[in-house]
């Protein structure tokens, strides 16, 4: 039995394949990232420069702060060119039906 309580953030309809869209859970930014036919979350904040990741560019299984272009995997938070070097948090996800819980 999993000791992590997952809480419901939004729901496949709200944020569709390519879509990306900001949620707080108990204080903390998390940025969910529906990307091909998976879903990610992430800390919303660059480990580079503390900037929020929202608007940044979103491919497939990337994501790309705003400011000075450092790309970060969705799935292990690694950071994939510079000027970004620490990776990035993330948090297990799961849909349930059309809803989309994230363990913080």
């Amino acid at each position: 039995m999993s000791d992590k309580t997952f809480t419901a953030v939004a729901t496949l309809e709200e944020i569709p394949s390519g879509a990306k869209k900001v949620v707080t859970v108990n204080g903390v930014a998390i940025l969910i990232c529906h990307t091909g036919d998976r879903v990610f979350a992430v800390r919303n904040e660059c480990s580079h420069a503390q900037e929020t990741l929202d608007c940044g560019r979103m491919r497939a299984g990337w994501i790309a702060c705003p400011i000075h272009g450092a790309r970060f995997d969705l799935e292990t938070g690694a950071a994939l060119n510079p000027p970004a070097t620490q990776p990035i948090q993330t948090y297990e996800v799961r849909v349930v039906g059309d809803t989309i819980e994230v363990a913080v």
